[in-house]
């Protein structure tokens, strides 16, 4: 990896300025969790609605130390639904990355990670949730850890 942007196959919603990157192989389910946060109605809980950031590659550059994420311009505002193809849906042209959330197996998930795992873009750390995708509270899970990410989401440490 460079010092330039560099794209990545995942999926990124943003609440408020701040992202998650849902990443996983093809077909486990990102689009569709994506999907499921972007109808969830704000509530105590999820202050604000989940708006797309773009789906399958994304764009991860780091300015100012701050790790953002946005869509390739192509693709920006679409969301695969499957079964219904290609539909548009509102979205943001960046937001800063707060966390990334690995789709995994339900077996998978630990109950009480500790510490909270990371990821490494571009040599700036960010929370790393793990989560089996089509459990019923999926999407309510990653808004929660995205309203609860720290207040500088993919900042590198200053030097």
């Amino acid at each position: 990896m460079g010092d330039g942007p560099d794209t990545h196959h995942g999926t990124a919603i943003a609440v408020s300025g701040r992202a998650a990157l849902i990443v996983g192989p093809s077909g486990a389910g990102k689009s569709d969790l994506a999907l499921r946060c972007l109808a969830v109605a704000p509530t105590a809980l999820i202050p604000a609605a989940a708006q797309l950031v773009g789906d399958d590659r994304v764009i991860i550059s780091l300015a100012g130390g701050q790790l953002r994420v946005a869509a390739p311009e192509p693709i920006r505002g679409k969301l695969e639904v499957r079964g219904l193809g290609i539909v548009k849906v509102p979205y943001v042209e960046s937001a800063d990355l707060a966390m990334v959330v690995e789709l995994v197996a339900p077996g998978a998930v630990e109950r009480l990670p500790d510490p909270l795992p990371t990821h490494r873009f571009m040599g700036v750390s960010v929370p790393l949730l793990r989560l089996a995708p089509f459990e019923a509270a999926a999407p309510v899970k990653v808004l929660l850890a995205l309203s609860l990410a720290t207040q500088s989401p993919g900042k590198a440490p200053e030097t």
